[in-house]
């Protein structure tokens, strides 16, 4: 199946919210981006967040909410709308089919049945338009250099994928996205999200600063003010409208695993976690993988990438880290904080001042391996064989 499918859950059945969000992940390459309990706002959420799918509970009051979800439908020709409910009267599924909804699904739904449900949606939505990769680069810690691989990879990126690429600064209060690349914006993400409508590729664009590497950047707002004002809807809309414009976005963030985080990561293709061989770094990084297990967020899109390998003092091994995650450092960079400190001061990438580095030929080897879709020979570091970067981007 196709990956990618952006799917919005609508459920005021707090019991059943749980087995649906399940059925719907265990289908294979969805992404919910969104979860709604009130019929009121159903229509904003689906008019804000860009969606393929949207799938109603119409349980417990199927005479209410159906109404609203054939309105839906009918504003949104474009999205496919399936019913969910426990009852088999023949009444109720003539009447969603006739208010346009596509699928009439019965509880317990059964997993094959929602599989080719779902793939039909997926093959009808192929001919609107190919959707870009959303590559999270989180850290596990502050400091760990997650904010200089997302714009490092995002440069490296630019010079491969012909349908550009976008780089997202989700720190809202100190990130130095705009810092790292020497940059002045005019417009930042908060501008983005003053308005609760869909946004449109215009809009989106006034915002981007260009930069010569032919990455286009979205900053944090200038004040702190203003960071307040995101909420992880603007965001997540914000960031769909993105997809459908390039080939990858990268986002440097969520600096904090809060609701907002979850929402960004929930819609994320990819997530990059960014860690040190310190415990401080492996203990952050458990908690972090335990909660989105707990959250049901499918694992196999973390990718862990091990920072200043080869830094003197750690006591700390690759295995030991691997062993405690249980999980593989699939990719290292070496330690050259010299050669990177000294690329951040000028604002400059890697590729532009030190061209030759080790740290700049590791983010450009993974930036390459992302974006061929080749699973060539390639271990991860703890020698375990299996390169599986492109089968999750």
């Amino acid at each position: 199946m196709a990956h990618g499918l952006r799917v919005i859950l609508f459920n005021t059945e707090e019991d059943y919210g749980v087995t649906l969000r399940r059925s719907v992940l265990e289908c294979g390459g969805t992404k919910i981006v969104a979860e709604v309990d009130e019929p009121g706002v159903l229509a904003q959420a689906v008019q804000q967040i860009p969606a393929q799918l949207l799938i109603v509970n119409l349980d417990p009051t199927p005479e209410a909410i159906l109404p609203i979800a054939g309105e839906v439908a009918a504003a949104h020709p474009n999205l496919a709308v399936f019913a969910v409910s426990v009852s088999t009267d023949g009444q109720l599924i003539l009447s969603t089919m006739r208010q346009g909804l596509r699928e009439f699904l019965t509880k317990p739904i059964e997993p094959e049945t929602l599989v080719q449900a779902v793939q039909r949606v997926v093959d009808r939505s192929t001919a609107t338009g190919k959707q870009g990769s959303l590559v999270a680069v989180v850290g596990g810690a502050g400091g760990v250099g997650a904010t200089t691989l997302a714009t490092n990879m995002a440069v490296e990126l630019a010079s491969m994928a012909s349908g550009g690429v976008c780089l997202v600064d989700l720190d809202y209060r100190f990130g130095q996205v705009g810092t790292l690349l020497d940059i002045e914006p005019t417009y930042s993400i908060a501008d983005l999200c003053e308005t609760p409508e869909r946004l449109e590729s215009q809009v989106i664009e006034k915002a981007l600063v260009k930069h010569s590497s032919g990455v286009h950047v979205l900053c944090r707002p200038p004040s702190f003010a203003q960071s307040d004002n995101i909420t992880a809807g603007h965001c997540v809309g914000a960031l769909s409208g993105l997809v459908s414009m390039f080939d990858y976005v990268l986002v440097d963030g969520p600096s904090r695993y809060d609701p907002g985080a979850k929402a960004v990561l929930d819609i994320a293709d990819g997530i990059i976690v960014m860690l040190e061989l310190l415990v401080p770094d492996v203990r952050n990084v458990q908690r972090m993988l335990d909660a989105m297990k707990q959250a049901g967020f499918n694992l196999d899109r973390v990718r862990l990438v091990c920072n200043r390998l080869g830094k003197e003092s750690s006591n700390l091994s690759v295995a030991d880290v691997e062993a405690t995650l249980n999980m593989e450092i699939f990719a290292a960079l070496p330690d050259d904080w010299p050669g990177v400190s000294a690329s951040i001061n000028l604002g400059e990438p890697l590729a532009r001042s030190q061209p030759r580095s080790k740290v700049r030929l590791a983010i450009q080897e993974l930036a390459e391996r992302l974006h061929g879709g080749t699973d060539d020979v390639v271990e991860p570091v703890g020698g375990r064989k299996g390169g599986i970067l492109s089968k999750i981007f």
